[in-house]
Order: structure tokens, then C-alpha cells, then sequence
């Protein structure tokens, strides 16, 4: 069987490597071990640690802030609704959330190690902040175009939904069954559904604009 090229391995090492032993623990020269090559040679594909750990979010975890960006660029694209767009979004931020919250939670244990994490985070631009950057940019494009209403607080928007699949992707392991209350799909929906009642882009159901 023909051997993956040497970045590939890489990734995939440290992607595992996060998820078992978390990023704090999870060393170049583990990662290096683990894919079958030198620390010398993971340096020749990543400048850092963190630089990698950006890589493995991009490359192999479920694509939060690509979705965003195609949505900022070309808000109401394929007459899809402002409602299905957020649906969308709502279902990659929670599966983005749970698959990154092993990854990154070693960090919270070790406070200096976490600091040099954000500084370097800083310096390569990215951070856990992009993403609801990154919604409040497409909601209010959606603003502009008329389908958010226009007094609507996108940034709070935007906040409450990710905040909302960053809880869901924790909160739900100590109860006595350990799974969230509602399927993804359908948590989803409701949550987008709800979100856009309170911006008022369409009136709501039952109630007639001329009343």
C-alpha cells in the first residue's frame, strides 16, 4: 500500500493525538512519532504546534468558517432563506463544537500554556472569536439586503446562536442518558426558527400584516 505523503500523516497524527491525549500533552515530537517521520520534518510543513492545530481545525473538522464566508460573499445566493442559511450554520457550529472541545479543553488545566496558545493564536490571525465574527459579517449582509430586520443586533445574533451549540456540545454528558435533548437536525431548525422570530425578518406565523 502506497504511504500517505509526509504533511498528510502529520495531520492525521495530530488530529488523533488531540482527541486522545488533548492539545497540551499532544507534543511535536509525539506527533512526529506518531506519523512516522522526524520532528525535523514536521517543521519543514508546520511553523508551529499551533499553526498545525489551525490545520487540523480546517482540514478535519467539520468546515464552520468556509460555510461563512461563501454565505458573507453571496448572501441570499440560490434564493436559499436567510432561516435554511442558518439552519446550516447552527448544524456545522454544533458538530465544529463537539469535535473541537476535546481537542482544545487540555488547555483550560494549564493557564500559561493556554496564554502562549492565544498569543500565538493572535499572531496567526484566528481564535475561537472568528467564528461569531464571522456570523455577525453574514447577518449583516443579510441586513443590507433587506432579509434582517433593521434594527436587528446581529453581533447578540450571532452570539446566541454559536453560544447556543458551544452549549450544546457539553452540557449534556452528566444527564441519564448523556445525549442533548432534541437530534441535531431538529436542534438546528428550532434554533434558526427562533433566531429569526426575534429579528422579525418575516411576521409571524398567524398573524397578518395588515392587522
Amino acid at each position: 500500500m502506497e504511504q500517505k505523503p509526509a504533511r498528510v500523516r502529520i495531520i492525521d497524527a495530530a488530529h488523533q493525538l488531540m482527541l486522545t491525549i488533548g492539545l497540551a500533552r499532544a507534543t511535536t515530537k509525539e506527533i512526529a512519532r506518531a506519523a512516522g517521520c522526524s520532528e525535523a520534518a514536521l517543521y519543514k510543513h508546520f511553523a508551529s504546534k499551533e499553526e498545525l492545530f489551525v490545520v487540523v481545525l480546517k482540514e478535519r473538522l467539520p468546515r464552520l468558517n468556509p460555510l461563512l464566508e461563501r454565505l458573507v460573499a453571496s448572501p441570499g445566493a440560490g434564493e436559499r432563506t436567510v432561516e435554511r442559511n442558518l439552519t446550516e450554520i447552527a448544524r456545522q457550529a454544533a458538530l465544529f463544537y463537539e469535535q473541537s472541545f476535546p481537542i482544545a479543553a487540555s488547555l483550560y488545566a494549564e493557564p500559561r500554556l493556554k496564554e502562549r496558545h492565544n498569543e500565538a493564536m493572535r499572531a496567526l490571525g484566528t481564535g475561537p472569536h472568528m467564528p461569531v465574527r464571522g456570523l455577525d459579517a453574514y447577518l449583516r449582509s443579510e441586513q443590507e439586503a433587506g432579509r434582517v430586520r433593521s434594527d436587528a443586533d446581529t453581533y447578540a445574533a450571532a452570539s446566541l446562536l454559536l453560544g447556543a451549540c458551544v452549549q450544546r456540545a457539553f452540557a449534556y454528558e452528566a444527564t441519564a442518558d448523556g445525549r442533548p435533548p432534541q437530534p441535531l437536525d431538529e436542534f438546528a431548525a428550532a434554533l434558526a426558527r427562533t433566531l429569526m422570530r426575534g429579528m422579525g425578518a418575516y411576521p409571524p406565523q398567524g398573524v397578518s400584516g395588515g392587522s
